[in-house]
């Protein structure tokens, strides 16, 4: 599962997310994080049990940090992709590929929300949450 979690001015300060990992003790991988001195947003993957991840959430709000469950990462609109493959090349995971008929095709199991793709992306098809 992934989650974005958007830490609120004075908690950055606070090794939040490391307690959870030593508390639950579930591995966590870090997706994607801007954190500075006043606030912060870092996009998590949780793979456990239904039950730990939800305990898991409990505890980051009770510390102030706002969890939003992200149910998707990516969205490619089909009407306006033209396959052009700009986006494939730059993808750092290899959620995007080129498929034998010359159509993108996109993994969103692999996708880390990175937000290159959309940049790359001529005609804007692609959007990430």
């Amino acid at each position: 599962m992934k989650l974005r979690l958007i830490y609120p001015p004075g908690s950055v300060q606070r090794p939040i997310l490391s307690e959870a990992i030593r508390k639950f003790q579930v591995p966590i991988n870090i997706l994607e994080a801007s954190v500075n001195a006043r606030k912060g947003e870092i996009v998590i993957s949780v793979e456990a049990e239904k039950k730990l991840v939800n305990s898991l959430i409990r505890f980051l709000r009770r510390e102030g940090v706002t969890v939003e469950r992200l149910l998707r990462i990516l969205e490619v609109d089909d009407e306006r992709c033209i396959d052009c493959g700009h986006c494939v090349s730059l993808c750092p995971v290899v959620a995007i590929s080129l498929q034998p008929d010359w159509s993108v095709e996109f993994d969103e199991e692999k996708c880390v929300g990175c937000r290159v793709c959309v940049d790359a992306c001529p005609v804007r098809a692609v959007l990430v949450y």
